[in-house]
């Protein structure tokens, strides 16, 4: 049996997910069986998987030392190379610059070098993070695309990772702006407003009308600079959908320049040749907080952005296509 006393660092959280993140390796039929035995108990009582633990509980789960030992694993973390290209950083958040072709979850083809690994040994190297599966366990409040770069926001406690997801859910007072170079030359400015649906078999999302299970989906842009074959384009996010901004774009023939999934691939096949480019042409650039209340008011009316790439910077310049957002 194992016994923790839970304090302000990991309390407010549902029970089944802190006992996921200390038996961290343990496979989810072990889990959700040991609730069904009524094996996790708060202050000597048996609580639903919802119940949330407060500061002061005491948490024991009944599981032998052997199992505690194998499924109770620190992430190995430590001799991770921390690489990171830092925006912004307090005691609540680091915002970090992600390159392309990083994962910042894994997969199955690559579960160690992530941009999340990397931040937390960060963390572990700072004595921010204690890497027990007890505390907090510092992740990002967003996601990227593998071959996007640009801004990922990380939380550094659950009190802020908890406001962060209610930011992003209403999207009200933070508001994330990315840039795109698109095939052709677009409206000045336009509102793409086109449901989509998963396709999980091509791994793809399609144009789909409601009634037929499409979600409501809404791109707004802004064109920064053209020429007859190209636009830069500055494009606000207004829901968040699975590979919305390429799926938009493909949508009203204005591909993204690069992209392998839904671009065009005889023009990706003459860009690549022209500027040795092969990736698409895609940066989560900005991040703007509104009027935001809580822990994180001191962010409000900030705005952070990322970097464009010298390469991405030497082939504006070559298409004379100005890269002032």
């Amino acid at each position: 049996m194992k016994e923790i006393k839970i304090n302000y660092s990991n309390a407010n959280q549902r029970i089944d997910k802190f006992v996921r993140r200390f038996l961290n390796d343990a496979p989810l039929s072990f889990i959700y069986k040991t609730f069904r035995k009524k094996d996790v108990k708060v202050n000597g009582h048996w609580v639903e998987q919802s119940y949330i633990i407060q500061d002061g509980d005491i948490v024991r789960i009944y599981v032998t030392d052997e199992q505690i030992g194998e499924f109770n694993k620190p992430k190995n973390i430590e001799s991770i190379k921390v690489d990171l290209k830092i925006v912004y950083e307090d005691q609540n958040i680091l915002i970090v610059d992600k390159p392309k072709g990083l994962l910042v979850h894994g997969d199955e083809e690559e579960k160690r070098l992530t941009l999340t690994n990397k931040v937390q040994a960060y963390l572990y190297q700072k004595g921010e993070f204690k890497n027990d599966g007890v505390g907090y366990i510092p992740g990002p409040a967003h996601r990227l695309d593998r071959n996007t770069s640009g801004l990922v926001i990380f939380a550094k406690n659950l009190e802020t990772s908890q406001e962060l997801m209610d930011l992003f859910k209403t999207k009200e007072e933070i508001e994330k702006y990315y840039l795109a170079l698109v095939f052709g030359e677009t409206d000045k400015v336009g509102t793409i407003n086109l449901p989509l649906a998963k396709n999980p078999e091509k791994g793809m999302v399609f144009v789909t009308p409601t009634n037929e299970g499409g979600k409501e989906a809404i791109t707004k842009y802004s064109v920064i600079d053209q020429n007859d074959s190209f636009s830069l384009v500055k494009v606000q996010l207004i829901t968040g959908r699975t590979h919305q901004i390429r799926a938009h774009f493909r949508a009203i023939n204005h591909p993204l320049v690069g992209d392998g999934k839904y671009g065009d691939f005889r023009t990706n096949k003459l860009f690549k040749e022209d500027f040795k480019y092969d990736s698409q042409f895609l940066i989560a650039y900005e991040i703007r907080f509104n009027n935001v209340g809580g822990k994180l008011s001191y962010l409000s009316n900030k705005s952070f952005k990322a970097s464009i790439s010298d390469k991405e910077k030497d082939i504006l310049r070559k298409l004379k296509i100005s890269c002032k957002a």
